[in-house]
């Protein structure tokens, strides 16, 4: 199955098109919605189940949910914004439990210091 999620992507993303122009799938900003999910997903995949990541990755989904529901079906901000503060809230719980594992440091290459000099 490697290398196999290029092509899978181009054929749910063909198809979710399709699925669009036919009127089948509601009329959203898919874009906005997808990118949201997407990114939350990805910062579990790449970055693993940590102590950053168990925050951000179920926000961006949420994120991504809370979107949907307000173009599809008008839900107000006066709804979303204490929704996503009490998931905040219960991930910062959960972030706390020593079941989490502690985030990857990650190191970053420090540019070099040329001495000044005549070239």
């Amino acid at each position: 199955m490697r290398g196999a999620f290029f092509p899978v992507l181009l054929i749910v993303v063909g198809a979710g098109w399709l699925l669009n122009e036919l009127n089948i799938m509601p009329e959203v900003s898919w874009i906005v919605i997808f990118g949201l999910a997407i990114s939350g997903i990805a910062v579990l995949a790449i970055d693993g189940v940590n102590k950053s990541s168990i925050v951000l990755g179920p926000m961006l989904m949420a994120g991504a949910l809370l979107t949907f529901l307000r173009q599809y079906y008008g839900l107000g901000f006066n709804l979303q914004f204490p929704a996503l503060l009490m998931l905040l809230g219960l991930l910062l719980l959960l972030r706390r439990s020593d079941a989490i594992p502690p985030a990857r440091a990650h190191f970053h290459r420090k540019a070099r210091q040329e001495p000044a000099g005549d070239v």
